[in-house]
């Protein structure tokens, strides 16, 4: 623990020309009188470290010395890839990894560029979770990025419909989508890939062996297939819809935009007044009641008959209210 804090005030030390004891102290989680014993201690160890006094003072390292601590291990360089995600980081329990990362990069920069982790920082920001829900971290998170990462298979029940089943599964993969997590594995019995939501497992042991990955597998274009799948699988109805020229363009805002890219790829010709007859592929007939119904004026259900007739009663109703309302 010592050592690993001796060597962050190092590199601390190198990538700024100097530090005060309470502005070390607050980034190695100390207290003053810490930072000056381990200060002693780098100076009796043969590192350069120089104490100037006074309300001005501070610590700095003479010399030019520079330290060949400036290596990335694999963690450490995998983690840095994902640090403009620090919540995902923290959750999967990556986030000290990332620090030691962020400060070798940072003390192995030329003193010209060593703002640039903190200007990029304050121009570009991943809010990974949804609006409106406070997001949750799955208890077995940290145990299956540890796994991923090592390539160890696990052991893990995960919770269904109405029942709990047991897998051993390979992890490959961790996709975190509108603030949910999901892993992607490969089941050791069937050999095939799967995609679970890790809010769902119940217990997950990591095992000591080790899986051989598929090097042919992608995680990105794996996910993007799955999800494509997923999106068509819920599309199990057809609703004939006719668009004004503001409906086509409001479409695939208000409905699912795999359903509106299809049905706007298979229209027909505008009419004389510019409208489009689409079929539209929705989840159910109350799914599309309730999203076509923000298009208001702009579309006119065709088919099937009965949702036709609820817009009908719905105009009906909208329309005796307003006359009421005039009075």
């Amino acid at each position: 623990m010592r050592a690993a804090r001796l060597i962050k005030m190092v590199l601390l030390l190198q990538s700024r020309p100097a530090m005060t004891a309470a502005e070390l102290a607050r980034e190695l989680e100390v207290s003053e009188r810490t930072v000056t014993r381990d200060a002693q201690a780098l100076s009796e160890a043969g590192v350069p470290v120089y104490a100037d006094r006074g309300r001005a003072g501070g610590y700095r390292l003479v010399g030019g010395y520079r330290t060949r601590l400036t290596g990335l291990a694999r963690s450490e360089a995998e983690a840095l890839f994902l640090s403009g995600v620090p919540g995902a980081l923290r959750e999967m329990g990556l986030q000290d990894a990332a620090s030691a990362a962020r400060l070798k990069v940072a003390a192995a920069l030329l003193p010209s560029l060593r703002d640039a982790p903190d200007t990029a920082a304050q121009r570009f920001h991943l809010d990974a979770p949804a609006w409106f829900r406070e997001p949750e971290t799955p208890a077995p998170l940290p145990v299956l990025a540890e796994a991923v990462w090592d390539d160890r298979p696990v052991t893990a029940r995960y919770r269904r419909a109405d029942h709990e089943v047991e897998r051993r599964l390979e992890p490959y993969g961790l996709v975190l989508k509108a603030g949910i997590w999901y892993l992607c594995a490969r089941v050791a019995e069937s050999g095939s890939f799967r995609t679970y939501r890790i809010d769902r497992f119940g217990t997950v042991d990591a095992l000591d062996a080790t899986f051989e990955r598929d090097p042919g597998f992608d995680l990105p274009g794996f996910w993007a297939d799955q999800a494509e799948r997923f999106a068509r699988s819920i599309l199990r109805a057809e609703v004939v819809v006719r668009l004004s020229p503001d409906g086509v363009r409001r479409l695939p805002h208000a409905v699912d935009p795999l359903g509106a890219r299809e049905a706007l790829d298979g229209a027909g010709s505008p009419d004389a007044g510019g409208w489009v007859t689409v079929t539209l592929p929705v989840e159910s007939e109350e799914v599309a009641h309730t999203q076509l119904t923000a298009l208001g004026p702009e579309a006119e259900v065709l088919a099937p008959a009965g949702l036709r007739e609820r817009f009908a009663a719905d105009a009906a109703r909208t329309a005796a209210l307003y006359r009421s309302a005039d009075g």
